[in-house]
């Protein structure tokens, strides 16, 4: 009897071993967290540096679905905290009186779609953002500039702008637009282009990244947190955007996130370090939405 239930203990072990170790091997997380200098962050250390700053520029990888489930994740996080305006790059300025009739339950998702220029993405990627809005009463602020003026830009400068109607350039940075060609993003865009663009690309760039920054700026107000979606490169190493914020409202403090993607996720890359105050790395082989 004792060596059956020997044997019955043993086995029980082994099988216990045998669980663990086939749980843990099916456990492979899609993303990890880390600080500006790779050091991993907890959830608790992240809610942290989220809720310490006036603005927040998350910075996403616009195919990167854990990008997106993470937007509307600190978006329910930060509202929880406090009053709370919402902006984003995937909705132009000019679309800003449609957003508000979608956001005063006049006009549903599909009236929306129909009235403002919205991304192919929206209704995987963003809907879910501006529901929580409506659902919230959070203000949201179309903060890009209208793309027919980047492409003005991009061909002609910010020379093009000049001609832009009074009225309109409520929708754009105030002109003059100010501008440095020697921000290492900008110089990186313009050697990444080779013979694909010139100077003016990376000037229609920066018209986005101050119209952005213009818009944060103005609707940003004391005791309420901003929260700024954009593709990552528009606030990465703490340029463009935050260069724009900066110079027009440098008592803001901004914290800054990044998403990258990389084979492994135990260390960050170096190339990474340094890109935000926090960095989400996503396995690359997690597929894309697009």
């Amino acid at each position: 009897m004792r060596s059956h239930s020997l044997f019955g203990r043993q086995a029980l072990l082994l099988l216990s071993v045998l669980l663990t170790t086939i749980a843990q091997a099916q456990v492979r997380p899609a993303y990890t967290l880390f600080d500006s200098k790779g050091k991993k962050l907890t959830d608790k250390q992240f809610n942290r540096l989220i809720n310490a700053g006036d603005v927040v520029l998350f910075g996403e990888l616009h195919n990167n679905p854990i990008a997106h489930w993470l937007e509307l994740v600190v978006m329910q996080e930060l509202a929880a905290q406090g009053p709370l305006v919402v902006g984003a790059e995937m909705i132009e300025a000019d679309d800003q009186l449609a957003l508000d009739r979608y956001l005063r339950g006049e006009v549903d998702g599909e009236g929306l779609d129909t009235l403002a220029s919205l991304w192919p993405n929206h209704r995987t990627d963003y809907a879910p953002l501006l529901a929580f809005a409506k659902e919230k009463q959070l203000p949201f602020v179309a903060t890009n500039v209208p793309r027919r003026y980047a492409r003005a830009v991009s061909k002609g400068g910010f020379e093009a702008l000049d001609t832009v109607p009074l009225v309109e350039r409520n929708w754009i940075a105030p002109l003059p637009i100010a501008f440095d060609p020697e921000l290492p993003g900008y110089v990186k865009m313009l050697t990444m282009m080779g013979d694909h663009g010139g100077p003016n690309t990376v000037k229609a760039q920066a018209l986005k990244d101050a119209t952005m920054a213009h818009f944060i700026a103005a609707n940003t107000k004391p005791g309420a947190r901003f929260l700024h979606f954009n593709g990552s490169y528009h606030s990465d190493f703490h340029e463009a955007i935050g260069w724009y914020l900066e110079r027009a409202r440098p008592e803001l403090k901004q914290v800054t996130i990044a998403t990258v993607s990389q084979e492994g996720l135990s260390d960050l890359e170096k190339e990474h370090l340094g890109k935000a105050d926090i960095i989400i790395c996503v396995d690359a082989s997690m597929p894309s939405s697009y």
